[in-house]
């Protein structure tokens, strides 16, 4: 019985998240395990995602975004607000450019930068959308332990 329990809990955990194939199978407590394409199929690849999440984990990263999403700005001028090289900051905006977040143009001797909030609103989809899944499967999780509480519950057992 608790193996039962546990693997119920492993698939409705585990399983929809990285292969379909477990997906179409799996049955756990009368629920069907749903695999979400919405998070899969939206996105170009798998890259893109990490290269967005991977940008957006740096603060610098995150303070270079916000300020250029309020107004466009020079790399050197956004190297002025930090205790690190011209250079440190030209890769961070190479980071974000490369996750879309920004755009960089060249105007004259100076690269521009501007923020993308197309790139932002993937970022904040990509998040609500496993915030659905998960709590979808909290909620599954939940039915699963209720109906393990249930006293009325038959135990398996030949009458």
């Amino acid at each position: 019985m608790a193996r039962t329990i546990s693997a119920q809990v492993a698939a409705l955990t585990f399983g929809a998240l990285t292969r379909p194939s477990l997906a179409r199978g799996c049955r756990a407590g009368g629920t069907g395990v749903t695999y979400n394409h919405m998070v899969v199929d939206q996105v170009r690849s798998s890259d893109d995602v990490d290269r967005l999440f991977h940008a957006l984990a740096d603060a610098t990263r995150r303070d270079i975004v916000r300020r250029v999403l309020q107004q466009e700005a020079s790399v050197s001028s956004l190297a002025r607000h930090y205790a690190m090289s011209f250079a440190a900051v030209q890769k961070h905006v190479a980071v974000l450019e490369r996750a879309h977040l920004v755009v960089k143009q060249r105007r004259g001797r100076e690269q521009v930068v501007h923020g993308d909030v197309d790139a932002l609103r993937t970022a904040t989809r990509l998040l609500s959308e496993l915030e659905e899944l998960w709590r979808g499967r909290v909620d599954r999780m939940e039915a699963v332990l209720a109906d393990l509480d249930d006293p009325h519950r038959p135990t398996g057992g030949a009458a």
